[in-house]
């Protein structure tokens, strides 16, 4: 059974600690060697309990074996952690923070993910822990490990009394770094794209709620923004001709200009969280493309 030592050392330079390493009681009367990172260490560390000195950030993975080119036995990671951790260098600062977490409705579903910086990028998630209040929340890592899909017992008619506690471990080489994130599934609800955006009429522009949203949509309601722009234009651009909210799924258009770009989103009607990514169709005098 290996071990994982985390050392938490001061942000200033100079740190050395001893640390105390045993390969395993049933090889308490062998001939044990060590090994720091796969290479023989100067001098040799011999003995089923050992010490080694860490300086700084130079922790590493520790194996005992039964010769210096014997059969490995065990082995103990030794990762170091800063404290106060807050020079992170393992995981981009995006707008928002480091991590990044969305649902698409209120059944306890919910997605978080991160970015490794280039120089970091064959870091590994050591553990991911997700919590509301006492309850462990089960979360499964994605398959490039740049985020997770977790899954809350909470009610969608419920309304929340505690946030929901996220943290991940990751580490590069011997650093590791701690990234935590609150928040309520309330603030990261964002409703999918709109589907189905059509016109009728040559001027009419409808769409419905996402299939992914709560049931009753009486109850769990949204708004919709809608942007007429100058065609050429992305939908968030500023170069708009009509800019509106609506409760309802239509829209009829009433300019004279026969090229533009329609656009539609739509966020949580009460709880004015997140947008959803745009929809749109391009109007280009007869020819409709949505």
């Amino acid at each position: 059974l290996y071990l994982v030592v985390v050392l938490r050392v001061p942000s200033f330079t100079g740190s050395m600690i001893h640390v105390p390493l045993t390969c395993g009681e049933a090889f308490q009367n062998e001939p044990v060697f060590w090994k720091k990172n796969g290479q023989e260490l100067n001098p040799p560390l011999q003995g089923n309990q050992v010490q080694v000195l860490v300086e700084e950030m130079k922790g590493g993975n520790y194996t005992c074996h039964l010769s210096p080119s014997g059969e490995y036995l065990n082995h103990t990671m030794i990762l170091i952690q800063l404290n106060p951790d807050n020079r992170t260098v393992i995981l981009e600062n995006r707008e928002g923070g480091h991590i990044h977490c969305s649902a698409p409705n209120y059944t306890g579903f919910f997605h978080c993910s991160w970015k490794r910086t280039a120089l970091r990028s064959d870091a590994s998630v050591v553990l991911v822990k997700a919590e509301r209040f006492t309850e462990d929340i089960p979360c499964e890592l994605d398959a490039d490990a740049s985020g997770v899909r977790c899954q809350d017992a909470h009610c969608p008619y419920k309304e929340e009394q505690h946030r929901i506690s996220f943290t991940v471990y990751i580490r590069s080489h011997a650093r590791l770094e701690t990234y935590t994130k609150s928040f309520y599934l309330r603030e990261i609800v964002r409703p999918s794209k709109l589907p189905n955006l059509h016109i009728s009429d040559g001027k009419v522009f409808s769409w419905d709620y996402p299939d992914t949203w709560e049931k009753p949509c009486s109850f769990f309601g949204l708004q919709f923004e809608v942007k007429l722009v100058h065609s050429g234009h992305p939908c968030n651009s500023d170069n708009q001709i009509i800019n509106i909210t609506t409760d309802t799924t239509k829209y009829e258009v009433g300019v004279k200009t026969k090229k533009y770009v329609f656009c539609v989103r739509a966020q949580d009607k009460f709880t004015r969280g997140p947008w959803s990514h745009w929809s749109q169709c391009t109007v280009n005098k007869h020819n409709v493309a949505c």
